[in-house]
């Protein structure tokens, strides 16, 4: 076997390696859905332990106002300037970006979130802006799987 062949080979084997590797240090965690159907899941937010619903349907991580003061937000210095349909109507909501998103290890940096103004929201939702950021997620029956 020619020297170029050999190194080739090698690289080949290592690159594969490093491949199985990074494969089998995927974080991954699995939610059980509560008996009305929904995820709720314990996330940290900026280092911040919150209640949150895992929700497909939202566009991006919703933050309700007295949560978003509790994770040092400053929400009464941000522009609520963006019209968003909620369950209860339209209300103005402030775009922020959260400098991670964690649960149960599954972590995205950089989210796009949004604050809502007081009373307008009753709990933190997950929402696209971090469930796009992971390798996978899929619901199969009661268990939603999250993988980055």
């Amino acid at each position: 076997m020619k020297k170029g062949t050999i190194a080739a080979a090698m690289l080949g084997v290592v690159f594969a390696t490093a491949a199985m590797a990074s494969s089998a240090l995927a974080a991954w965690t699995e939610l059980k859905a509560g008996a009305n159907g929904h995820f709720v899941a314990d996330a940290y937010i900026n280092d911040t332990q919150v209640k949150a619903l895992i929700d497909t349907g939202a566009s991006v991580v919703a933050i309700p106002y007295a949560e978003a003061e509790r994770m040092g937000l400053r929400p009464a210095f941000l522009d609520f300037d963006h019209t968003v349909s909620t369950a209860n109507g339209r209300v103005k909501a402030a775009v922020v970006t959260l400098r991670e998103v964690e649960i149960d290890g599954v972590m995205a940096r950089d989210v796009k979130a949004m604050v809502l103004p007081e009373g307008a929201l009753s709990h933190v939702l997950i929402g696209m802006s971090f469930l796009s950021r992971l390798q996978r997620y899929e619901v199969n029956g009661d268990t939603l799987r999250l993988v980055d």
